[in-house]
């Protein structure tokens, strides 16, 4: 079965390779910022950072690969990397035999804190500071938009650490 797909206007492909290009290029700067800076990777920075927040910064490793966007075969290699180097543990989940939890050690805590302010200076320098207060209500207003769809429900995307 073949479909008709309106082709884009101008407006709307200048909008389109715009996200595409910041979608392509943003995640390499952070990385590269951190993994200079801190060590880590953003996907690592990212997972110490949700788990930071977690009641009692422990989450299931579903519930953290979900909240993460992650794959849990994914997610499972990061954490081996984050508890060969401390920053977090995994363990049977007290409530499900079946089920694992990770927890942020306090090593890793101490290391996210010490990664954030290069962190927030890189986000200030490539996009905070680059946009007018309106043009970040406008960033957020977009990004919640396509949050929503990408959740597949239509409604605004659930919170984590980074809104």
């Amino acid at each position: 079965m073949t479909f008709q797909v309106a082709r884009m206007n101008e407006q709307e492909s200048a909008a389109w390779l715009g996200l595409i290009t910041v979608c392509q290029l943003l995640p390499a700067a952070l990385d590269s910022q951190l993994k200079q800076d801190s060590g880590m990777t953003h996907f690592e920075f990212f997972v110490l950072s949700v788990l930071r927040f977690a009641p009692e910064q422990t989450m299931r490793m579903t519930a953290l690969a979900e909240t993460t966007s992650s794959t849990l075969p994914r997610l499972s290699h990061v954490c081996s990397r984050l508890e060969k180097r401390g920053l977090a543990d995994r363990f049977p989940c007290p409530e499900d035999g079946r089920a694992t939890n990770v927890r942020l050690t306090p090593e890793g805590r101490s290391a996210l804190v010490r990664a954030m302010p290069g962190h927030l200076a890189t986000a200030r320098r490539l996009v905070i500071d680059a946009l007018s207060p309106e043009q970040l209500d406008a960033l957020a207003q977009v990004t919640e938009v396509i949050r929503g769809r990408l959740d597949g429900d239509g409604q605004p995307a659930r919170a984590t650490p980074f809104g």
